[in-house]
């Protein structure tokens, strides 16, 4: 399920990189997070919203995230998604980056999710 990073699709492959230039965490299993489910915030050209960057959540940014239209805390089960609550990890576009500076969780960010990190 790791994005394919072989030069040319020849040779091995390779296991997705973390920010910190080592192998990518796993971010969360429980709930099951990341674009592919795999619970690793890796990334590929499937996922146009690259969710990257693993962040624990907390009570104001689920809020926030409400807010914006993004109910990330109502239980969905027609999904199998069971709604988070604070201190859940979960993979979330590089692009929102209110509330979450705190809460990364940086060897489970893919590298292509380094911008929020500067």
């Amino acid at each position: 399920m790791l994005r394919d990073d072989r030069a040319g699709g020849e040779g091995r492959r390779q296991a997705a990189r973390n920010v910190l230039g080592e192998v990518l965490e796993i971010c969360s299993i429980t709930p099951m997070t990341g674009f592919y489910r795999h619970g690793c915030c890796n990334t590929g050209r499937e996922d146009m919203g690259s969710h990257t960057v693993c962040a624990v959540m907390t009570a104001s940014f689920l809020e926030f995230s409400k807010s914006c239209g993004n109910d990330l805390s109502t239980p969905l089960p027609e999904f199998g998604f069971p709604g988070l609550k604070p201190g859940d990890r979960w993979c979330l576009r590089y692009t929102i980056r209110v509330g979450i500076e705190r809460g990364q969780y940086r060897a489970a960010i893919h590298p292509d999710g380094v911008e929020i990190l500067s």
